[in-house]
């Protein structure tokens, strides 16, 4: 049974030392955690870095290649494009558009690129969401797919301002298609669970706890929940569907 480990929202730094170091510190703790889950695939579902630095990336890079299992990546809104390019040999195959499909035992992945120039929220666009229709028209296989934004609203009226703008136009590409099971997020720094109800079937929405700090749940304005510790989500992958939990790490 493949096994899909998704980390999100690490927030590096140029500096290491930043912040006490806390951001590479529970970023490197995950990796070490992550590496016990022994992952067939781990992603990383952007914001890799906060300052969007060569440096952070290197860091970034560096510290990711620890993993016992291949990586990949994709940006969020704190994301550089051409930064990540220039770190990892990754966008040049994928045409700039992160457009890169995992093949796990009979399960595909699909990742996507919700990132906008100089905006914190995600869209993809009709070119996007038409090529996303081609993808899914040539392939039947049950489906997950990663971005960084969340696909629809989560509770916390500041986010939400800022998750995919065309989130309705996603959905109705996603509609005839009943081999999307589940989408991954990042962005919003928990843990979060729900549902999309289609024609075609339902789909499952998970957010990830970040590797960085944590927002608070269901807040209206910006809050850091300081009680809430980093982790990950590692996601099962059966021909009977999935199953999904989330582990956190203590510091």
């Amino acid at each position: 049974m493949p096994r899909l480990v998704q980390i999100t929202d690490c927030h590096l730094v140029a500096d290491p030392a930043a912040d006490g170091g806390r951001a590479l510190r529970q970023l490197r703790a995950v990796v070490a955690a992550v590496n016990r889950e022994r992952p067939d695939r781990v992603l990383v579902t952007g914001d890799i870095t906060d300052d969007e630095t060569a440096a952070s990336y290197q860091l970034a890079v560096a510290t990711l290649d620890e993993l016992a299992a291949p990586w990949f990546w994709l940006p969020g809104n704190h994301d550089d494009v051409a930064l990540m390019a220039e770190n990892r040999e990754l966008l040049d195959e994928l045409d700039l558009d992160l457009d890169l499909d995992l093949d796990l035992d009979g399960w595909r992945v699909l990742l996507l690129d919700t990132h906008v120039n100089g905006q914190p929220h995600g869209e993809l666009g009709f070119r996007k969401l038409t090529h996303l229709a081609e993808r899914l028209e040539r392939n039947p296989r049950p489906t997950l797919v990663a971005m960084h934004h969340p696909p629809l609203p989560v509770g916390s009226a500041w986010i939400d301002a800022i998750g995919l703008v065309d989130r309705e136009a996603f959905w109705q590409t996603l509609a005839p298609f009943g081999q999307v099971r589940a989408i991954l997020c990042g962005h919003i720094h928990q843990a979060f669970a729900s549902r999309q109800c289609l024609a075609a079937g339902e789909v499952m929405v998970y957010g990830c706890p970040a590797t960085s700090n944590q927002f608070l749940p269901r807040a209206e304005h910006f809050a850091i929940d300081e009680a809430a510790l980093p982790g990950y989500r590692v996601v099962e992958l059966s021909a009977d569907g999935l199953a999904t939990r989330v582990e956190r790490i203590n510091q």
